[in-house]
Parts: structure tokens; C-alpha cells; sequence
């Protein structure tokens, strides 16, 4: 049972998602090498026989939705969704990958080596020992492609050209320049299609009911009419049927100057570019919006659901497909882009000391960082508007943007001078540490999950709200306050952006008493007032609370030479985040508190008694302190 700002419930025995895996994986390799002058030349071929069979307990026990606890208390869910266990049977996928590869170590000079090489690999198109696979050829399709082939093989022409090189340029071996570039494919393996091919109609049966929906009777907790359930309610699958190619070009270049005899410098530039890469959605089936002056406005309906202009007045809005209640999307478009300064300071172990210090500070960008699910993070958003990529075009789920980390290990001295037990107490001291600083990961602020506040008809409807500008708007956190971390104030409920826009594509005139553009609209009992706008914030516009951690070690060690020059018996003492510093994990949808008002509107920050911006978990553990006696022989 989900009630939104209420700890998900994950009721009984079986509740929760389950699936079952047999792998099998049958490998050859033959690799060969050739030197003759200056060359060095390496080739070889792999082949690949890929077998899985996977069984997937998708919702077995149905999930219920509720928008508010009140509407979990009154019993008016906003939608059930589940699998149907009666329909369960597994998987038996099969795929074949084959690769080979030439490279040339040339060294074309004694201060100067190419490498020069290619590579060639492709996988075969997934197939099901039985037939049960189902694909959508369009997402408005009546019924399904049964059967192989489940896409057309977009990987026949994967050609891989590689080029590196290394450069002394003074010949005196104290700096070396490096470098690279290659092309390499991203090939469709099968893990990329496990829910596309487990949860998709008729072979398995998941079911989405929504209130707004033609259902048999009013939706209540906790029991579905049979009719509700199969009625034009079940999930299909839509993948791209003639993917292109996916690929990612990668470079680097890299200077390295040893300093002295034990110290080394390193600064380097690393970037990539990915082209046609997954774009996953949970639901791809949704009412279509339109974009009228730069803004995607979806269709008016009133407190129903059902349209109040139109040739269609009274009916509710249409779906891309009707006879599905959600489809599952992979949609082969997204495009990512890495760009990172890397800095490195080395000194190698001398006189008992040797540390390390790394900076790096990069910036990842995407579409989309989903492949499997929509939700690959737990600050994902699982359906993004696939309609327009360029919605989704920010900052990677992944991406931190600095880092820094030092370590370092120090042999303690001992005086000469100790002879007997004071010398084995003073003896075989080691002192570590491990000190990382590092940016947090993005998120997404939004509104009325679950809720479906825009009327989009999505089973993974995520609503986004209008961004502020104006004084105090610059940033949206206040770092250091997990009471109150996200500037709530500095976001509104998408709202006409004038007044000729209002008139024009909203079902009522404007509040009189307060303007269309107001930082907090008016929330009516007649719904919505425009707010079926899509807000003008972008995915991952917020950047979570970052890691500030200190781990730290003291060993003894206790040479025993009787036995053994090598025998030596270590108690360990070991420290983990040693100042109990508390790192707060980046609010994310599942937790409730990246939503800043709720489906009617209403803000959930604090002062309101809702969550919206409080960081309520950390992401690493406190204080840690273990002991251990390690023997070496």
C-alpha cells in the first residue's frame, strides 16, 4: 500500500517483487601474438552462448495507490496495479555474441608507440525457446508481434576502430604523454530486456485499474472486480523495432611528469559522447499533450476526468492505446555526454611514508541513466517524457560533479635505541587514512505522484512543477538543513504563464483576486486551473547533499622469525567515518519528499506539516570500529 508522505506498507507473505534467475554462460577465446621488429601484433576471436531463464513475481499481491492518508482513511485509492500469478511461467532466452580483434603496438620511434587496432562484434537478435515473446511494431498497435524476431539486429556493421599513442618528449623518461580514442558498442544484451520480455501480454498478465479509468464500480481497497482487472487493462511491451546502432566514443589524453625521485604529478582530460542509447520508460502509454506556446499543456477535464471541450466533451481524454493499460518503453534515442579534469599527486613509499591525492571534476549528462527499469536509481525518475527528449536533458542520476581523495600510510619509526620489550611494544607501528570530500548526487523536484495532477492517463505519472526565479532563487537547497534542504518557496504549481494563455486553453477564467502568475496559485474545488501545464523545471535540477568521510587505521604488526622472515601476526584496528560525520542520501520519489505540493496543489513543505525537501536518511553508516588479527605467512 503506497500513501504518498506515509512509509510504503509491503503487506504480506509474497507481497513483494520476486525474480528468479538461471544463468548460463558458454565462452571461447583464442588469442595470438606476433612480434617481428618494431611491431607487436595481437589478434584473437570470441564467441559467446548466452542462456537465461528468468521467472518474474512481478507485484504478486497487486499495489495499491492512495494520494493523501486521508484518501487512504475514506478508502478512494487513485489506482490498483499487479501481476497476475495464475499466468506465471518463465523465460528461456537465448543469445549469441561473436567478436574478433587485430591491434598493432607499433613503436615507431624509442621515445614514440602507436597502437593501432580495430575490433569487430555483433550479438544475435534474443530469442525465447517457446515463442513467448511480445512486441508492439507502434505504440498504437491493437495486439502485438508474437514471436521472434523480437527487433530487427542493429549490431551486423559494429566496426571498432581504436588509436592510442605514448610520447616521451624530452627522451629522458621523467614525463610521458598519453592518449586515446575508440569506438565502442553497446550491444543489447539480454539483461536490457528482462521486464520487456517477462511482463508483457498475453504471456504474462499485469494488470493497472485507474480511478479516472471505465471501471465496473468505484475502485476500493482491498478487492477488484475480475471485470476491472482484464478488461482492456493489461501491459504490453513496446522496443523499438529497428533500433540503430548504440555506441559511445571515448578519449583521453593524460600528461605525466615525475617531479623527484619519489614524486609523480598526473593532470588529464578524459571525455565520451553515447549515441542511441536506451531510453526506458515503466509506461509509455499516456495521453499525448500539445504543445501550445512553448509549453506542453495536456487536455482539460473536469473533477470526472472526463474532457469539458471538444467533440469529445464528456468522454474521458484518449490514450495512445486503449487496449493496454500501461506498455513498457525502450525507446533507442537517448544521448549522454562525459567531460572530467582529472589531477593526481603521487608520492611512492619512502623513508616508511607514501600518500595520494586525486581531484576530479567532471560533469556527465544524458537523456536518460535507465536501462533495465525507469528507476535503475533511487533518485530516477521511472517514466520520463519520452514524447521529448529534450525535457529529460540534464545531469546523469549518477553524476557527481567534484571529488577528492587522500590517503596515505605511514610506517612509524623505531627508536634504535629499544632493545626487549620496549622494543616490540615501539616496534611494526603502520598508520592509514582515507579522507574523501565528494559533490552529491541530483534529483528532480515534483508534484502529485501517484495523483496524476496533469490528467496524462500514465500508470507512472510524474508531474513537474514551474520553477521561481527572483532573489534567494539562485540556488534551491540550503546546504547544511535536512529540516529543510529544498527551497520550497522557489517552486509554484504550473500555471497559465499569462493572461491571453488562460483564456485561451483553460476551462475558467483566472481568480480575480490573484494573479495567474502568483508564486501559489489558488487551489479550487473546481480542478484543474491550467495546472494540466507541464512545469517548466527540469529533470535533476537539484544536486543532493554531498559525502564528507574520514576512515582511519592503526595496525601492529609482530614479526615472528622464528617460525618464518615472512611470519607475521597483525591486530588490526580499523575506523570507518572516524568523526561519526552524518552524510545525508539525496531525497529521491520513493521516499515522498522530492514532492513539493500534492496532487490537489497544496504545499507539502515542513511548515505545512508535509516533507517535501527533508533529508530523512543517510547514505553511509555511522561510526564503525573493527578489530582484527590477520596472520601472514
Amino acid at each position: 500500500v503506497n500513501i504518498t508522505g506515509v512509509t510504503t506498507n509491503p503487506g504480506g507473505v509474497g507481497g513483494l517483487p520476486s525474480y528468479l534467475y538461471r544463468w548460463n554462460s558458454f565462452q571461447v577465446y583464442d588469442d595470438a601474438f606476433w612480434t617481428k621488429g618494431a611491431h607487436s601484433i595481437k589478434y584473437g576471436v570470441a564467441v559467446e552462448r548466452m542462456m537465461l531463464q528468468v521467472t518474474a513475481k512481478t507485484d504478486p499481491n497487486g499495489v495499491w495507490n492512495f494520494t493523501n492518508l486521508q484518501n487512504f482513511l475514506t478508502n478512494s485509492p487513485s489506482r490498483f496495479q499487479g501481476g497476475l500469478v495464475s499466468g506465471l511461467t518463465p523465460r528461456n532466452l537465448r543469445q549469441t555474441l561473436v567478436g574478433g580483434y587485430i591491434q598493432d603496438d607499433w613503436r615507431l620511434r624509442r621515445d614514440l608507440t602507436l597502437n593501432l587496432g580495430i575490433r569487430y562484434e555483433m550479438v544475435t537478435v534474443p530469442t525465447e525457446t517457446d515463442g513467448k515473446l511480445a512486441n508492439l511494431l507502434n505504440l498504437s498497435d491493437a495486439a502485438p508481434h508474437l514471436g521472434n524476431p523480437f527487433y530487427q539486429n542493429p549490431t551486423t556493421k559494429n566496426f571498432e576502430p581504436r588509436l592510442g599513442f605514448s610520447w616521451d618528449p624530452f627522451g629522458n623518461g621523467k614525463m610521458a604523454v598519453r592518449g586515446g580514442a575508440g569506438l565502442f558498442d553497446v550491444l543489447p544484451l539480454l539483461y536490457q530486456h528482462i521486464l520487456l520480455t517477462t511482463q508483457a501480454s498475453p504471456f504474462f498478465q499485469y494488470t493497472v485499474v485507474s480511478k479516472a479509468g471505465a471501471i465496473v464500480q468505484p475502485l476500493k481497497f482491498p478487492d477488484v472486480p475480475v471485470a476491472d482487472i482484464t478488461a482492456n487493462s493489461l501491459r504490453s511491451t513496446y522496443l523499438e523495432p529497428n533500433p540503430k546502432r548504440n555506441y559511445v566514443t571515448q578519449w583521453n589524453l593524460n600528461l605525466q611528469y615525475q617531479l623527484t625521485n619519489d614524486l609523480a604529478a598526473m593532470v588529464a582530460y578524459v571525455g565520451s559522447r553515447g549515441v542511441h542509447q536506451p531510453f526506458r520508460v515503466d509506461d509509455a502509454n499516456l495521453t499525448l499533450p500539445t504543445k501550445i506556446g512553448g509549453r506542453y499543456v495536456w487536455p482539460q477535464v473536469d473533477v470526472n476526468g472526463n474532457l469539458t471541450t471538444g467533440p469529445n466533451a464528456g468522454n474521458s481524454p484518449d490514450t495512445i492505446n486503449s487496449q493496454f493499460g500501461s506498455i513498457h518503453g525502450m525507446f533507442y534515442q537517448g544521448h549522454s555526454y562525459f567531460d572530467a579534469l582529472e589531477l593526481q599527486l603521487a608520492k611512492r613509499m619512502s623513508h616508511g611514508f607514501q600518500a595520494q591525492g586525486t581531484f576530479t571534476w567532471g560533469k556527465s549528462i544524458d537523456t536518460s541513466s535507465a536501462t533495465v527499469a525507469g528507476d535503475a536509481f533511487g533518485n530516477s525518475i521511472s517514466s520520463l517524457n519520452w514524447f521529448d527528449l529534450k525535457l529529460s536533458r540534464g545531469l546523469s542520476d549518477y553524476n557527481v560533479g567534484r571529488t577528492f581523495v587522500f590517503n596515505t600510510t605511514w610506517d612509524v619509526p623505531t627508536p634504535k635505541s629499544f632493545t626487549g620489550p620496549a622494543s616490540w611494544v615501539a616496534n611494526g607501528w603502520e598508520l592509514g587514512m582515507i579522507f574523501t570530500v565528494s559533490d552529491g548526487v541530483p534529483f528532480t523536484p515534483t508534484w502529485g505522484i501517484g495523483a496524476d495532477p496533469t490528467f496524462s492517463q500514465s500508470g507512472d505519472d510524474f508531474a513537474y512543477p514551474d520553477r521561481l526565479g527572483g532573489p534567494g532563487c539562485k540556488s534551491l537547497t540550503h546546504p547544511g538543513n535536512p529540516s529543510n534542504y529544498i527551497k520550497t518557496e522557489c517552486f509554484s504549481v504550473p500555471s497559465a504563464p499569462n493572461m491571453a494563455f488562460w483564456t485561451a486553453n483553460c476551462d475558467q477564467q483566472p481568480p480575480s483576486a490573484q494573479s495567474p502568475n502568483s508564486a501559489n496559485p489558488p487551489v479550487n474545488a473546481v480542478f484543474p486551473q491550467c495546472f494540466n501545464l507541464r512545469g517548466n523545471s527540469g529533470r535533476n535540477i537539484i544536486n543532493g547533499p554531498g559525502i564528507t568521510n574520514l576512515d582511519f587505521s592503526v595496525f601492529k604488526n609482530n614479526q615472528i622469525k622464528r617460525i618464518s622472515e615472512t611470519f607475521n601476526v597483525q591486530f588490526r584496528a580499523e575506523m570507518f567515518n572516524i568523526l561519526n560525520h552524518p552524510n545525508f542520501a539525496t531525497p529521491g520519489p520513493g521516499d515522498g519528499n522530492t514532492d513539493i505540493f500534492d496532487g490537489t496543489g497544496a504545499l507539502q513543505s515542513p511548515a505545512t506539516g508535509g516533507i517535501a525537501g527533508q533529508l530523512q536518511r543517510t547514505s553511509t553508516p555511522e561510526r564503525q570500529i573493527q578489530f582484527a588479527l590477520k596472520v601472514v605467512f
